[in-house]
Parts: structure tokens; sequence; C-alpha cells
């Protein structure tokens, strides 16, 4: 017989290698998944993981990885900080639609003024639309001690049918022949979220993933905020006899949370994207929840994550158009990251012994 045997400290060992041990799994699974579905398992892995970086067209594949990998990784960041305190935000897709529908109201608001002092208002409302939408399961769960993770997962739906009536609505596009969606803000000069360097990828979506990759960083280590989190998740007992007040922390966290993915959905929309659309929404805020475990709650983890997810988005895409694949079995494969992922974690913290039986 076999059983769990919780570890004195968690290994180093497993926490480094959990994740590339998911890797792998995923990578078997997903291959025995391609074969039932009549596809060549080795094939359809090259695919989704060669093609994008070194295949005939990896030209334009490259700068994509940028551009998928911005708002996973600002989302992420945001998530990981709840997550390591023990605040659980599975709602960030509502903040980023929320706020991609702020920020787009903001900019489509002054059209067709052209002025250089727009984007940054939209920056700024996208940012608030995300924070206020994040703050209301964070006052639920202050003073009435609801769930957040109920609330935040609720709320989304809310967010989507918003999202419905703005593209149907207050938003449609008054030009646009009575089809649902905005105008496209890429082609209002002033709300356009543009390329810096043409054909690199690289948006201020880009720039903004990597400064709060550094800020978090900063802040999880060098700030007595970072403290307090790292304190809250660890021994909440603790947290509370050291005077971290559980209340600040969670409008904090999730607070910082709806931020991001606020970010994460304006630079969307205003860039990639382009317009307000009734199915905007493309499930970053729950891939961001794979990204933020497979980067170990870690800033510089959750910014390979983010690299590795957006190169099964990219490579995913590739295999439905080359092999036939059925999205949902991407979808699929995707999912089985965070379920390996979960799987090997449990030997962080606890190891396998066996035990023999009794002689009766």
């Amino acid at each position: 017989m076999w059983k769990l045997e919780k570890r004195p400290t968690p290994s180093r060992g497993w926490a480094i290698g959990a994740p590339l041990l998911a890797v792998v799994m995923t990578m078997i699974a997903g291959g025995l998944m391609f074969a039932l579905l009549g596809k060549e398992p080795l094939t359809a892995i090259k695919v989704i993981f060669w093609e994008p970086l070194f295949g005939e067209f990896s030209f334009y594949y490259r700068p994509q990885l940028l551009i998928k990998g911005a708002p996973l990784v600002l989302i992420a960041l945001g998530l990981s900080l709840g997550f390591r305190a023990g605040i659980w935000n599975i709602g960030a897709e509502g903040q980023y639609v929320i706020a991609a529908v702020t920020g787009a109201a903001v900019g489509l608001a002054f059209y067709p003024w052209e002025s250089w002092i727009i984007f940054p208002l939209m920056v700024i409302g996208g940012a608030v639309g995300g924070l206020l939408w994040a703050l209301v399961p964070a006052f639920l769960r202050v003073r009435r001690g609801t769930s957040e993770i109920l609330v935040t997962l609720m709320m989304v739906y809310v967010a989507e049918a918003l999202l419905s009536a703005a593209a149907l609505g207050v938003l449609k596009n008054p030009d646009g022949m009575g089809f649902p969606g905005s105008r496209n803000l890429q082609q209002y000069a002033s709300a356009a979220n543009k390329e810096l360097i043409a054909g690199s990828g690289i948006h201020w979506g880009v720039v903004a993933a990597l400064v709060a990759v550094i800020v978090a960083h900063i802040l999880l280590n060098r700030h007595i905020m970072g403290f307090n989190i790292k304190l809250s998740g660890q021994s909440p007992r603790a947290a509370k006899f050291s005077g971290v007040s559980p209340g600040r922390l969670i409008f904090f966290c999730l607070g910082a949370s709806g931020v991001l993915a606020g970010l994460a959905g304006l630079f969307e929309v205003s860039g990639p994207a382009g317009q307000i659309t009734i199915d905007f929404n493309v499930g970053y805020g729950f891939t961001a929840i794979i990204v933020a475990f497979l980067g170990r709650l870690n800033p510089f983890g959750i910014l390979a994550a983010g690299a590795l997810m957006a190169l099964t988005y990219i490579g995913g895409e590739i295999a439905q158009s080359n092999l036939g694949l059925p999205g949902a079995a991407i979808q699929m494969f995707q999912g089985m990251l965070l379920f390996f992922l979960l799987g090997m974690d449990v030997f962080t913290n606890f190891s396998l012994k066996r035990v023999k039986r009794g002689i009766a």
C-alpha cells in the first residue's frame, strides 16, 4: 500500500520540477488525445510547439507570441498576488471585459477629435473600470463575508451581458450598417494601440507587462505589503497577530488584480482586437489562472509561463488550420497543463511512502 506523507518542509526540487514534468505529461496525454482524433501525435505536437518559433512562417508568428502573451502575463500577475494571500479571484475575465468597455467608451467619447491625451485617458478609464469591478467582490467579502470565488465568477456573466449591450447599443458604430460592434479603434489614430516597432509585435501592452513583472517582483521581495501577502498565505493566524489587516489585504489584492486585468483589456481592445464586439472576450482571464500556477506565482515564472501559453495559442491555431484539429481539443490541451500541474504539485508538500500491510 502507498500513502501520502506530509513533508517537514516543501521540496525545492519538486517545486522547480513540477511545472516541467506537467508540461511533459501534457504532451504525452495530448498526443494520445490527438491520436484518438485520428491525427499523428508527433506531428500535432511539433506543429503546436515548433512551427510558431522555427517554421516556414515563423517571421509572422513570433510577434504574435508577444501580442498573445502580454494580456496573459498582466492578468496572471494580478491573480498571483491574491492567490499567494489565499484570496481567490476567479473572475478576472469579467474585469478584463468591463475595462475594455470603459476604456473604449472613453476613446469613442472624443471621436473624431485627435489629441495625444486621449490614449492616456483610455488607459486610466480601463484601469478604473477593472478596479471598480474587482472592488465589488472585495467589499462583499469584507463586509458580508461572501465568497470571492463565487462572486467574481458570477460577475463574469454580468460583464458579458454588459459587453453585448454595449456592442449592440451605446457603443455600436453608427456607420456600421447595422452590424454589432463599435468603431474600429485602430482606425482612430489617437485611440489606437499600435506597434511601437513595426513588425515586432511590441505595443504598449507588452511594455506594461514587462514593467508589471519588475514591479511585482520588487513588491513581493522588497516591500512590506509583499511580506504581508506571503505571510497571510502561509499562516493567516500569524499574519493576524503581526497586525496585518485582512480587509485591507483583500481590497489591495483584488484591486491590484482588477487594475492589471483592466490594463490587459484596454490594451487588447485598442490594439489587436480593435473594437468592442459581442465576442470580444476570448478566455484570457481564465487561461491566466493556468499561467499564474504554471509560473509558481512568481513574476518571472509567470513571464515564462505566459510565453509558453501564448505558444500553445498560436500553435493551436496553426494546428486547427493545417491539421484540422477542433478548437475544443486545443482548449483541452491547455487545460491539461493545469490538471497535471496541480497533480504534480502535491509532491511538493507530500511524499509517497510505501506502507506494509499487517498480517491478520
